[in-house]
């Protein structure tokens, strides 16, 4: 049978891409975007990014001598065609599987990927430190950091383009431009425009006038000249803000016209020193019309028909977390006109976007910007709105400065739903919310709460709702609920007060957040062993139900706590309430059960739950080594500890 990918068959890193002339780039770089449709349609991921990079990445990989240069993908969703070039397509079907292949750049996979990244925004940062160290090693390497429009509205990649403005060492930052359209024209002109200013005579005699300029005029007048030509620059090509912040600015570039792209970044290469920005504009989905004809779809995807583009979407069981949350804060925001809801740019992976198509002119899509959301949350607070903040776990660490600072210490009532809290499956360790517990839980006078299930979640987003004197935050995991019977309408619980599920004896277990239900199915099979667990809901990491606690403490001969997050959280703030209460010193054995101290890799959500020990079989083993009686364990759970 004849090969679809001739081309690609014959590359299997760089290197060997490097030896094809460029005539065949274009029939190599349709091969590639062949490939890549065919790889994500059989295992679902980031897509549409990923299409619009194709000739980019080709041209990348032709032009630089790669892995010795270092080309930095900005999050890395958009880097499945660089993994397929860079020795990895034999494995590129494992993609965010278990023992497979990451979904974003990763640097224990390959030599190829120098820097990982799965959050936004970190590219040229980390493009400026490898620049430097390269300076101070005496190295020749090309640095480049590949970054998105969307990245690009995060405070952080200015405060790296002013550093390395200032510094001025070597350093390519390539804005791939797919999205806002900084500067729509890309035809013949731009392109004519884009290679003059970066080629050998203009360059040349750029760099000559400015040293002539700079002996033999008045420091004034030379400032007024550099500014002359930048501002000229500037008005024919776009990029002054660039230029103002030290970088040499280039562009814009049609990104899916190799013949446009090549001979620029081949200027670049060879010609140019300092920072230098080149603006590149591409299309979401480019080269696959359903992902071109709707981009947000294809963003990320399930497995789908190619011919089609049809996904294979599974029909959910129970309803969503976040979209519990979003009806919860609709419900309560017809009742109250101070309720405005925030998201740094995953409106609907929070449910945000449902409040926005009832309250438009109460939603805040503030872009990749989770410092400002939280301080934009406080001064709404201040001002006596009542801010709901929903960030997912693992960006909520990015502003948590922000949080310390302008939230907390000042006690204003910003309400954060943290979503994805919990192991988050395909998205592994860099997604996974692990330390929002611990790390919030800390600050004085906060209201933790997690939700056990979706009224749960009901009740508590009424509950932040109540709270008016100091901050709160909800957490929930990624994914479906239970399927219990939603309220109508939420009840604002008790603050700092958790419930009974089930009286027992023995061994109680205190659950916060949505393991319950595994305790309840542990509490089960823990039956067969002739044991009867006291089940309790604790609701709150803090305040505490010290009340609650206590009890449990003073009639059961185990107590074991359960929670989705690292050890210095839930479990942790219990064992101090119990060590300085003495309520430990008569024999209590307590088990705190956390996720393990690693960062664990992408699996379905089951399997790392069953890894963690977190799963009912984990509960069970526990409970039965606890209690010293570890030889009546099944093998096949004993064989797990």
């Amino acid at each position: 049978m004849t090969s679809k990918t001739p081309l690609l068959d014959q590359v299997d890193i760089p290197a060997d891409l490097r030896k094809l002339p460029k005539s065949k780039l274009r029939q190599f770089a349709d091969e590639l975007r062949t490939d890549l449709i065919d790889i994500v349609s059989v295992t679902g991921g980031h897509f549409g990014a990923g299409l619009g990079v194709v000739e980019l990445t080709t041209a990348l990989h032709y032009v630089f001598n790669t892995p010795d240069d270092r080309v930095i993908w900005d999050v890395g969703h958009q880097a499945y065609p660089h993994k397929i070039l860079t020795g990895r397509r034999s494995r590129m079907r494992s993609l965010r599987q278990g023992e497979g292949l990451s979904g974003f750049t990763k640097r224990s996979e390959s030599e190829y990927d120098p820097f990982g990244a799965a959050h936004s925004s970190t590219s040229i940062s980390a493009g400026v430190g490898m620049a430097v160290a390269r300076d101070l090693k005496g190295g020749k390497n090309h640095v480049i950091a590949v970054i998105g429009d969307g990245s690009m509205s995060a405070g952080m990649a200015y405060e790296a383009m002013n550093n390395a403005g200032a510094n001025k060492n070597r350093l390519i930052v390539i804005l791939n431009d797919n999205d806002m359209s900084i500067a729509p024209p890309v035809g013949a002109m731009s392109a004519y425009l884009a290679r003059l200013v970066s080629s050998r005579p203009y360059t040349g005699v750029r760099n000559l006038l400015k040293v002539w300029a700079r002996k033999l005029l008045p420091r004034t007048l030379f400032k007024m000249a550099q500014r002359t030509e930048e501002y000229a620059r500037g008005m024919a090509m776009g990029g002054t803000l660039f230029e103002e912040m030290g970088f040499y600015y280039v562009g814009p570039i049609d990104g899916h016209n190799l013949d446009h792209l090549i001979p620029v970044l081949e200027n670049v290469r060879d010609r140019m020193w300092g920072p230098v920005l080149i603006h590149v504009v591409t299309k979401k989905g480019h080269g696959y019309a359903p992902a071109e004809a709707a981009p947000d779809k294809y963003h990320a995807v399930n497995k789908f028909t190619v011919l089609t583009g049809e996904q294979k979407k599974s029909t959910p069981k129970q309803p969503q977390y976040q979209n519990v949350f979003g009806e919860a804060l609709i419900a309560e925001a017809k009742k109250d006109p101070s309720i405005v809801a925030i998201t740094a740019a995953m409106p609907s992976g929070t449910g945000v976007n449902l409040f926005e198509k009832v309250f438009p002119e109460r939603t805040f899509d503030v872009g990749i910007a989770e410092q400002h959301a939280v301080t934009f949350a406080a001064g709404l607070a201040a001002e006596g709105m009542k801010p709901f903040c929903a960030i997912y776990s693992t960006f909520l660490q990015r502003a948590y400065d922000q949080v310390v600072h302008d939230v907390a210490i000042q006690s204003l009532p910003v309400r954060f739903a943290v979503d994805r809290a919990g192991l988050v499956g395909a998205d592994g360790c860099t997604h996974a919310g692990s330390f929002d517990v611990a790390f919030l839980a800390t600050l004085p006078n906060f209201v933790i709460m997690a939700a056990a299930d979706e009224a749960e979640l009901t009740h508590m987003v009424a509950t932040a709702a109540s709270i008016n004197d100091r901050p709160s935050a909800i957490r929930y995991p990624r994914g479906e609920g239970t399927g219990v019977a939603r309220p109508a309408e939420g009840q604002v619980l008790p603050i700092g007060k958790g419930r009974m599920i089930k009286e027992g004896s023995g061994i109680a277990i205190l659950s916060f957040g949505t393991r319950l239900a595994e305790v309840v199915l542990a509490a089960e099979r823990l039956s067969a062993y002739g044991l009867n667990p006291t089940i309790a809901d604790a609701r709150f990491a803090k305040p505490l139900d010290t009340e609650l606690i206590a009890k449990l403490a003073r009639e059961h001969e185990v107590l074991i706590t359960i929670e989705e997050g690292a050890a210095g959280g839930f479990g942790s703030h219990v064992m101090q309430f119990l060590a300085w209460e003495g309520l430990m010193d008569r024999g209590l054995k307590v088990r705190p059960m956390t996720l393990p101290d690693i960062f664990q890799d992408q699996d379905t959500p089951e399997k790392m739950y069953a890894q963690a020990g977190l799963d009912a079989d984990g509960i069970v083993l526990t409970a039965l080594n606890a209690l010293g009686r570890s030889n009546e364990v099944p093998k096949a759970v004993a064989g797990r500890a």
